[in-house]
């Protein structure tokens, strides 16, 4: 089974350069005060799609382009179908985006924007997924396979690899997980250059398959119940989960509330913008907070794109900490 590299992934940085700069790498001294930690944000939500997940589609898309493509097929929750439709708008490919039903309004609506055809199929991602697949067989396009393609795992990884490159000596690098592509890229970029900082991600207590089988050693499906859609599976997939085998750490849980209450806590404290999916870094790292101290901390905050119905519902969550709290110290 062909894996990512640091050689693949220093390749994809090259290719998406020219359609992406670097995205911000910040310390919050917020952060950092309240956690007794060096804490840093890897700022994901600047790219044109308000999510990472751009990198791993135009790295794929780029390369299918020499073997003659014609356009692409995706099933997603909506971030990488949004990277999928606005990849092949800037190389002028159809896309056929394939969300399981009920939509997320806002990527749902992205993908439309970026030009790519909406279909919503299935009451889940794998559903969708199958569906994608069979539109695939019937109609030709390159099938995307999020967390099974070693391009968009590379592409994605170039995440971890401005954070390697950009910081030094990183102890811990903690990344929301949903299949897996993310962490598993960024695992491999980071460990290549510093193989003494530990990886860490966190997934959605109600959809932890992934986790699940990071833990358990092999793979294990699970119904999804959460509203965090950018960290859903139900079937993990087998390429990202041997990466994590080998590179990542550990794997963590945060319930709806935990993540609903960390974009509360980014809004106020670091005036970020998140989706649930975006806040589980520091969901997680909060839940872990007696363990960090001193310790230099990057959270990678995955994408932006909530709706205003979960906004209400953060917002009348209780942050972890807040501004207030701390005036008061």
């Amino acid at each position: 089974m062909k894996r990512p590299t640091l050689a693949g992934i220093r390749e994809a940085q090259a290719r998406l350069r020219p359609y992406l700069p670097e995205t911000p790498l910040m310390r919050s001294d917020i952060l950092s005060r309240t956690l007794d930690a060096e804490v840093w944000l890897k700022n994901e939500t600047i790219t044109p799609i308000a999510s990472f997940k751009f990198r791993g589609a135009l790295n794929a898309l780029i390369k299918a382009t020499f073997k003659g493509t014609s356009g692409a097929v995706t099933s997603s929750t909506g971030n990488h179908g949004q990277g999928v439709a606005y990849a092949a708008r800037v190389l002028d490919l159809r896309a056929d985006i394939f969300l399981p039903s009920p939509a997320n309004s806002v990527k749902g609506t992205m993908i439309k924007t970026f030009g790519g055809t909406l279909h919503e199929v299935g009451d889940d991602i794998d559903e969708a997924k199958d569906a994608a697949r069979q539109f695939t067989d019937d109609h030709g396009g390159l099938f995307l396979d999020d967390g099974e393609d070693v391009d968009i795992m590379e592409g994605a990884g170039t995440v971890g690899l401005e954070v390697a490159e950009t910081l030094s000596d990183v102890d811990l690098l903690v990344i929301p997980l949903g299949g897996g592509n993310l962490t598993a890229g960024c695992a491999t970029a980071l460990k290549a250059i510093q193989p003494h900082a530990r990886v860490v991600s966190v997934q959605a207590k109600g959809s932890p398959a992934v986790t699940h089988s990071f833990h358990a050693r092999k793979i294990v499906e699970h119904p999804i119940d959460t509203l965090a859609d950018g960290l859903v599976t139900r079937v993990p997939p087998t390429l990202a989960l041997n990466v994590l085998w080998d590179l990542l750490d550990d794997a963590w849980l945060a319930s709806d509330e935990q993540l609903l209450a960390g974009v509360h806590t980014l809004a106020e404290c670091a005036h970020i913008l998140v989706e649930p999916a975006g806040a589980a870094a520091l969901a997680g790292i909060f839940a872990h907070r007696e363990d960090i101290s001193g310790k230099r901390i990057v959270l990678i905050l995955t994408g932006a794109n909530i709706t205003m119905a979960q906004l209400e519902q953060a917002m009348a969550t209780p942050p972890f900490f807040s501004i207030d709290t701390l005036i008061k110290r």
